[in-house]
């Protein structure tokens, strides 16, 4: 019988090129909404800023929901996709004091050609199918490079 938790199925296949664009969600630890509170979103958002300054990733959209991230952007260092996830989570998890994550996330790379904007759209999108608000503008905690 196999103990491994499922999560481990997630990185089957993982792959991790330098100037692809990755899209990547990640679930906060048992769903719950942490990201309600507009202080903790916006410590989450500060984070994937500064993985862009520090030269690991290039944002291109993201959305921040109560209890999860979707955050879209190119690989741009000599670094794994997961070491880039994995900072950004344990950053996230520190500035917020707490455990907040479960671990392991999914991602789907863009294919040569596959115009990103339209993963883009569908994200920040998520809150307005979420019943969230009745306009994409309505919500806080999303961005994208073509707004």
């Amino acid at each position: 019988m196999n103990k491994l938790p499922s999560s481990h199925r997630l990185r089957r296949g993982r792959v991790s090129e330098p100037g692809r664009a990755y899209l990547v969600t990640t679930v906060t630890r048992a769903r719950e909404p942490v990201f309600e509170d507009l202080w903790l979103a916006r410590t989450l958002i500060g984070v994937l800023m500064e993985a862009d300054r520090s030269g690991t990733s290039r944002t291109l959209a993201f959305v921040v929901m109560p209890d999860h991230l979707h955050w879209l952007f190119r690989l741009d260092a000599a670094v794994t996709l997961s070491q880039v996830v994995q900072r950004v989570k344990s950053v996230s998890a520190h500035r917020i004091g707490r455990a907040l994550w479960q671990s392991g996330f999914h991602d789907r790379g863009a294919r040569e050609g596959e115009d990103v904007r339209d993963q883009a759209r569908y994200i920040i999108a998520n809150p307005l199918r979420a019943g969230l608000v009745e306009r994409v503008g309505d919500y806080p905690h999303w961005d994208a490079i073509w707004i």
